[in-house]
């Protein structure tokens, strides 16, 4: 994996993070009973953005370094995951399985 794999598959991971965080927490305008006029009541009233930021890099860099290190190390390669996805060609192409 080079440089650019790493950096993309730490954007990939840390979008899907942030994608689950954002609804943790949130505080919308009908929690709050305060809506204001020409809003939806589910619109966030506080989101805390910020701080899901850095708790959502946080996670992402500890998922990063375990995916990562799977990765480099060889743990699992795409011949493995290819021999999972079809088992019925690894058992006729003579590789088992």
């Amino acid at each position: 994996m080079g440089p650019v794999s790493g950096l993309v598959l730490f954007a990939v991971i840390w979008s899907m993070t942030f994608f689950v965080a954002l609804p943790i927490r949130v505080q919308t305008q009908g929690d709050l009973k305060d809506i204001v006029p020409g809003t939806h009541a589910g619109a966030p009233e506080h989101h805390h953005l910020k701080k899901k930021a850095i708790w959502t890099t946080v996670v992402a860099l500890v998922i990063w370094g375990v995916v990562a290190t799977i990765i480099l190390r060889e743990w699992i390669t795409v011949d493995d995951i290819e021999r999972w996805l079809s088992p019925v060609r690894a058992l006729t192409d003579g590789t088992g399985g």
